[in-house]
């Protein structure tokens, strides 16, 4: 007996045919064909990747624990590690002491990118309410929350973080329908792109929502530590005044990087923290999906969270960064300084074409709106007429690519 031929596509996932093209892929293909004139030197400003200096307490410490590339590392982490993130953490979010167990409550991650999109398979069951699971982000999003909505069988909904909401999903938008079906509620603050601080009683009003109707509130607060002006609120600071049930962190948990903090992309180092009973759950789950952060890396990111030095002069290679940015773009696109984060979010008339023509008139190549947002049903694609720079380049480099921005927008 003969068996039909389903074809290779029967065989995996079709799931992912409802992603859309990552946004550096997308981007890839707008510019195809495009070469920027010969005199136009190339300046990358399309992928958040920082371009300053790592610290030398990464190289230093790597070597000092080169003896410990031949063990497997523990998914958990090591001792050391979960301390040094606990103390920066009490330390950060002023908690009180004692309040927040690091042994408990902190998982070492690859990037955060990973463990945001494996928290999907954590917080989304087959069914929610009988029916289908939501998974609430903003919209503008990080492209890997949509991708593990879809992944995880939810329905992803994209809520509007629009100048009119102050760059923030509108929380008293959100129907008690849509609540009760939420699983899990991807919050990015500062925002990426638009770099929008929630203050404490947004997160208070979060926070309330996930435990009245029983989600998981995933805080991603990568870009926390790059502010302008004053520390940007977190999530456990504010949690460490609402305990429910006696669990201060109950439903939340929060997301934190190296890539941005310590300009250490290349080191795949973050971590998530809070909840101790979802922690224990998403260590078990991870246990089968990753094999754990190296030891030195492990040694090398505690090193990193210890120190609060080269953070400072992070800050203030990115203040004057934004000067630079300031000086030509001012009063021009809905220009704004931000409460976090390295981005711009201009508004450009349409995305798309800014974006070829900064590339090939100027050598400049920025990521469209558009890549990153949604259509909600029966509305235009709110992030088409805007461009996403990231000032990732030095401030000479960030003052010639803006002004030559402004030349070639008009």
């Amino acid at each position: 007996m003969s068996l039909p031929d389903l074809g290779t596509f029967a065989l995996v996932n079709d799931r992912l045919d409802r992603l859309s093209d990552y946004p550096f892929t997308r981007l890839a293909a707008l510019l195809s064909g495009v070469t920027p004139r010969a005199n136009a030197e190339p300046i990358m400003m399309s992928v958040g990747e920082p371009q300053h200096q790592p610290p030398a307490i990464i190289d230093e410490t790597l070597r000092a624990n080169a003896h410990l590339w031949g063990k497997y590392p523990p998914v958990g982490g090591t001792p050391e590690f979960r301390e040094a993130v606990g103390a920066w953490l009490t330390r950060r979010y002023a908690l009180p002491d004692g309040l927040f167990d690091a042994e408990k409550s902190v998982l070492p991650v690859s990037g955060t990118r990973e463990a945001l999109f494996l928290l999907a398979l954590l917080a989304v069951p087959p069914s929610k309410v009988g029916r289908q699971p939501a998974v609430l982000m903003p919209n503008p999003f990080y492209a890997p929350y949509e991708g593990a909505a879809l992944l995880a069988g939810a329905e992803p909904v994209f809520l509007p973080s629009t100048r009119e909401t102050g760059f923030l999903p509108d929380l008293d938008a959100l129907t008690p329908e849509l609540l009760e079906r939420t699983a899990l509620f991807y919050l990015c603050t500062p925002a990426n792109p638009q770099g929008a601080a929630a203050d404490a009683a947004y997160l208070e009003r979060a926070i309330g929502l996930a435990r009245r109707y029983g989600f998981i509130l995933a805080v991603d607060e990568c870009y926390a530590e790059i502010y302008l002006d004053k520390p940007p609120v977190g999530a456990l600071q504010v949690a460490s005044g609402l305990v429910h049930d006696g669990k201060p962190w109950a439903n939340i948990l929060v997301f934190h990087s190296l890539s941005k903090r310590s300009s250490a992309a290349g080191l795949r180092s973050g971590f998530v923290a809070g909840d101790p009973e979802l922690m224990s759950r998403f260590t078990r789950l991870r246990s089968y999906s990753n094999a754990g952060m190296p030891l030195p890396v492990l040694a090398a990111s505690a090193a990193l969270w210890r120190d609060e030095a080269h953070v400072e002069e992070n800050r203030a290679l990115y203040r004057a960064k934004f000067d630079a940015a300031e000086a030509s773009l001012k009063g021009r696109y809905g220009y704004y300084r931000p409460d976090g984060g390295f981005f711009l979010w201009l508004e450009v008339g349409d995305g798309e074409e800014a974006t070829r023509r900064l590339w090939a008139e100027g050598g400049i190549r920025v990521l469209p709106g558009a890549y990153l947002t949604r259509s909600n049903p029966g509305e235009a694609n709110p992030g088409a007429p805007f461009i996403r720079i990231a000032l990732v380049n030095d401030a000479e480099t960030v003052a010639h690519a803006c002004s030559t921005i402004a030349r070639i927008l008009g």
